[in-house]
């Protein structure tokens, strides 16, 4: 049992769209990321997906419409719906989802990260 500093986990990677593991709990997955640009659009169909902002600005963008995640502030896409995150600038994201979530949900390709490392 250790306590988690956020800020000196996120100095240990840099690459964008690449989660890592940080701790686990009752089958599920804390995962902190950097992300920056477009991923692809996907959904998951068994799992919901929680995002927090540790830092920047996250857009999620659904079908229908786009919603602003700021620092200190969490989303819950439910299982089921498409979905996209994008960021403008850098912003670090922790995740919050079973162990058993593909990030890529139900799209695979070259995004997809099946063997994540724990930090």
């Amino acid at each position: 049992m250790e306590k988690v500093i956020i800020e000196e986990k996120l100095t240990l990677f840099s690459e964008y769209w690449s989660p890592k593991i940080v701790g686990e709990l009752n089958g599920q997955h804390v995962k902190l990321a950097k992300f920056k640009g477009a991923f692809v659009w996907h959904k998951h169909d068994n799992e919901d997906e929680m995002f927090l902002v540790v830092d920047g600005v996250l857009k999620m963008e659904f079908r229908d419409k786009t919603i602003e995640i700021s620092k200190n502030e969490f989303l819950i896409v439910p299982k089921g719906i498409e979905h996209r995150p994008y960021a403008e600038n850098e912003v670090a994201v922790l995740l919050f989802e079973p162990a058993t979530t593909l990030n890529t949900g139900d799209k695979e390709n070259e995004w997809t990260k099946r063997n994540i490392d724990s930090i």
